[in-house]
């Protein structure tokens, strides 16, 4: 592994990413935060300085990523940007870890906070909060569609093989105008729904916020209740439009909007998404209004939004959930488990991987009464070959596994059970809220400082869909590292 190249990469990227803070510095100023405005200057200059050093140092980078230095450059600038985006909070008197935490919750659109009083954050900052979602939605897709298929990791590799670049329903044969178109209709979408949100009647300064971490799949809101604290039922119909869309690939969705009707509606993985979401919010609906004296179509209009929320891990709350009846609480931890479609903006194992593992178990089922028949999984038309199933189950090992090892950490240092197993989902699925006392109208801010910094790597970790870290973990990687890019 040549680490140059990486240091080379990783600086790129950080020059371009402390550019980015012009955005909050102006907003800081705007609303009279010089204060703040410091410290997203800061942040800006640490980011390009450190950048510029690692290009410097490494020299011009001309040779191909490797598979593991692409998986350890990728993992390198999420928690480069996490760090550096933390600057602004701890200058602002947040705690270190919560920093972190605020920081790292932000650009990997988990959404979980541990900010108990939103009044010691100005304008500014709350700002910053919805642009680290933004932008880490946006590196979502870029790494979808750059970086992930030349790496050749399961069904990422799949989808991109026979999806996107298929002779029929090709985007563009290059993977720089690939992303920039994708990242077109991301733009295009948030600023729809910033006027629709305006229009509707909310504050420009929330719609444009709201907007951000809407496409983006992230949750974090400049209202301490969420959308809860708008009692405006027209602005949670149009939060709920754009949340599917969020979690829908933006590939399929960019070629529908060009006339490929079949691309999205077509497609296995996004019936069974919408399916999903239409079958969880009819039955959080029927929980909700049996038990309520409330009118059934607002019992409709909370349990549609909430089922997309957590099943597109944006983690928005149009109402306190956590005291919603059990049997609805039991619907919503499912869908923490599950996430939205590939290609999307959107946390989480993803739909595609449990459509795979679905038929692959009722063939597996087949097989056993059929035990010379000659059976393929199939996604489509195409048949999902044998290294694809191998890496999904892998993945679910590895997965559970992980989740498993967390709860029993955060639970061994002093949460209850059901607090611990919906943190940690939470944050792993990077959904944001949970239940108990990580719930919509609660914070991670009590929770123990070990425990912050475990559920912080669980959202980096999940983010890069937890075979990228592990994979960084194994000694022979360390052993291979070169001071030389040649």
């Amino acid at each position: 592994m040549r680490f140059p190249l990486i240091a080379y990469l990783v600086g790129s990227i950080l020059r371009v990413f402390g550019t980015t803070l012009v955005a909050p510095i102006g907003v800081a100023l705007f609303y009279g935060e010089g204060w703040d405005a410091i410290g997203f200057a800061l942040a800006g200059l640490t980011a390009i300085c450190l950048g510029q050093a690692s290009r410097h140092a490494s020299g011009k980078a001309t040779s191909d990523l490797r598979r593991i230095e692409a998986l350890a450059a990728v993992a390198i600038t999420w928690l480069s940007v996490a760090l550096i985006g933390a600057i602004p909070y701890t200058w602002a008197g947040l705690p270190l870890i919560d920093s972190f935490f605020e920081s790292m919750s932000g650009f990997t659109t988990t959404g979980a906070t541990i900010l108990s009083d939103f009044s010691i954050l100005g304008r500014g900052l709350l700002f910053w909060r919805s642009l680290t979602q933004w932008l880490g939605g946006m590196g979502v897709l870029i790494l979808f569609v750059a970086i992930l298929p030349r790496l050749a990791i399961g069904m990422r590799k799949f989808f991109f093989d026979q999806v996107l670049a298929s002779t029929d329903e090709r985007l563009t044969p290059h993977i720089r105008r690939t992303a920039s178109i994708l990242f077109r209709l991301y733009a295009a979408l948030t600023l729809l729904e910033a006027v629709a949100l305006r229009i509707a009647g909310m504050p420009l300064y929330d719609a444009v916020c709201h907007s951000m971490t809407t496409l983006a799949a992230g949750g974090f809101s400049p209202n301490p209740e969420s959308i809860m604290g708008y009692q405006n039922p027209a602005l949670e119909w149009i939060i709920c439009s754009f949340m599917f869309l969020a979690g829908a690939n933006f590939a399929l969705q960019y070629l529908t909007l060009h006339g490929r009707i079949k691309a999205l509606f077509g497609n296995d993985e996004f019936r069974a998404y919408t399916s999903i979401g239409i079958l969880s919010a009819l039955l959080i609906t029927l929980f909700i209004w049996q038990n309520t004296e409330g009118d059934f179509f607002t019992a409709l209009r909370q349990g549609l939004f909430q089922a997309l929320s957590i099943l597109t891990t944006t983690g928005y709350a149009s109402a306190d959930y956590t005291q919603w009846n059990d049997q609805a609480q039991m619907i919503l931890l499912l869908l923490m488990f599950v996430g939205g479609c590939a290609g999307s903006a959107a946390g989480g194992p993803k739909v595609l991987r449990y459509l795979l593992i679905s038929r692959y178990t009722l063939l597996e089922l087949r097989r056993t009464l059929h035990p010379r028949a000659i059976l393929s999984v199939k996604l489509g038309t195409k048949v999902v070959p044998d290294d694809v199933m191998r890496t999904v189950i892998v993945f679910f090992l590895f997965y559970f596994l992980t989740f498993a090892l967390y709860v029993t950490i955060i639970v061994g240092l002093g949460t209850d059970l059901v607090t611990g197993i919906t943190a940690t989902i939470a944050t792993l699925g990077n959904v944001g809220p949970g239940l108990n006392l990580v719930g919509p109208m609660s914070n991670y801010g009590h929770l123990h400082p070990v425990s912050k910094l475990v559920l912080t790597s669980a959202m980096w970790i999940g983010r890069l869909e937890v075979l990228t870290v592990l994979a960084l973990l194994r000694p022979e990687v360390w052993k291979t590292i070169h001071w030389k890019s040649s």
